[in-house]
């Protein structure tokens, strides 16, 4: 069994029509200590020893929130620039993290093809990401696929918010019970809401 970090961050949880929703969903899966950042440090003031205490104690770390300027609400850039110190997370002495899984949980206002070099974008969302990625490859983690909503402002009007809250689900799930395709998920681009291809079947790994 493996132990599931989420942390949250979206400053207006109450406008939030997916990102909050997810939340709830993490906040109900057995193995997943699920953390809202705005919530617990509204002042920014963030507690280093126990979120680093936090990262030595689960396998598996999720960032949640949604994609601003392609990058994360600002209390995730403070709590990555405080807590992810040298010699805890990098560095000589600093291999407190190696081993683990890492991935974004997003949501994104755009659909899809907006993400690619034709798009709107002009280029595909993993690689927008790159900054997650880099931090964790230096902190001696595996970077996963990002698990991603895309178009979510039209998500509720369309009916696909249940989809993707049963997938979040499903992939939580997995992932505590060690039956995620861990070297699938970090070649792919993407994880969508069919995690099929992700999911192991029968014994854990």
């Amino acid at each position: 069994m493996a132990k599931v970090l989420v942390l949250f961050a979206h400053p207006r949880p109450d406008r939030s029509e997916v990102n909050f929703p997810l939340f709830e969903t993490a906040k109900g899966v057995q193995g997943v200590t699920a953390v809202d950042l705005y919530a617990d440090y509204p002042d920014f003031n963030i507690n280093v020893d126990l979120e680093q205490a936090r990262l030595v104690e689960h396998d598996v770390v999720i960032f949640q929130h949604p994609l601003y300027w392609y990058s994360a609400p600002s209390i995730m850039k403070e709590w990555q620039d405080l807590v992810l110190e040298h010699g805890f997370a990098y560095g000589l002495h600093g291999h407190a993290l190696d081993g683990k899984s890492f991935l974004n949980a997003i949501s994104t206002g755009a659909k899809p093809n907006a993400y690619s070099k034709d798009g709107m974008n002009h280029s595909d969302l993993r690689s927008l990401l790159a900054p997650f990625e880099r931090t964790a490859d230096l902190c001696g983690m595996r970077y996963l696929a990002p698990f991603v909503m895309f178009g979510a402002g039209r998500a509720m009007e369309e009916n696909r918010l249940d989809v993707h809250r049963n997938a979040y689900d499903d992939l939580l799930k997995a992932l505590v019970a060690d039956r995620f395709d861990l070297k699938k998920a970090a070649k792919a681009n993407y994880l969508t809401d069919v995690l099929d291809d992700f999911i192991l079947k029968g014994e854990a790994v």
